[in-house]
């Protein structure tokens, strides 16, 4: 499982519309896309749920390298190159995945939480907290699901959760969903991935 991100920040007077349209029009593409666990597309406006920014940030969880890499060296992701200019793709290696209570339900917020893994703590130790936080953030009322995933690179943490209603229980930036794109969700390996 492999996790990756980019976040296109738009100017604080921007019209998100023009976002929320966007993935109208576009969001079903990626409805049947082969090795796509799930796309999440998500938007924070400025001054709601805390954001200080007006940002277009989609979230994926790919069950193959071939699927991520044909998405972005295929000719979709191109499309929104040529339309907002390249952004910087963060990934990382999939740590867990857990199915929520209300995995059946519409999500209406995720929550996504980055974090410095610190120098000298004991990484098995860490990367079992990250499991822990899956699980008990899976067993939230209202959650949908929930993942972690780890950069080795920057040794940063990412969790992200995604939740059924406007009052998730989980720490982090929060961002409106506007379409779930998720082919592969039940193929996604659930639990601990080592």
């Amino acid at each position: 499982m492999h996790a990756m991100q980019y976040g296109l920040t738009l100017p604080a007077d921007y019209d998100m519309g023009v976002i929320r349209g966007r993935v109208a029009r576009v969001g079903h593409l990626l409805d049947d896309w082969d090795g796509l666990g799930f796309k999440v597309y998500l938007l924070r406006e400025r001054g709601v749920h805390g954001s200080p920014v007006n940002q277009y940030a989609p979230f994926y969880l790919w069950n193959t390298v071939e699927g991520m890499n044909r998405f972005l060296w295929g000719g979709a992701f191109q499309r929104l190159v040529d339309d907002f200019g390249r952004p910087e793709v963060v990934r990382w290696t999939g740590l867990a995945y857990e199915e929520g209570g209300g995995a059946g339900s519409p999500a209406a917020v995720a929550v996504r939480r980055r974090q410095r893994i610190p120098e000298g703590g004991e990484l098995t130790a860490i990367m079992e907290e990250a499991v822990d936080e899956t699980r008990r953030l899976a067993g939230e009322d209202g959650a949908v699901l929930a993942a972690a995933a780890v950069d080795p690179h920057r040794w940063e943490l990412v969790h992200f959760s995604l939740w059924e209603h406007d009052a998730p229980k989980a720490e982090g930036d929060v961002f409106q969903v506007l379409h779930v794109s998720a082919p592969g969700r039940d193929a996604l390996p659930r639990g601990r991935q080592w």
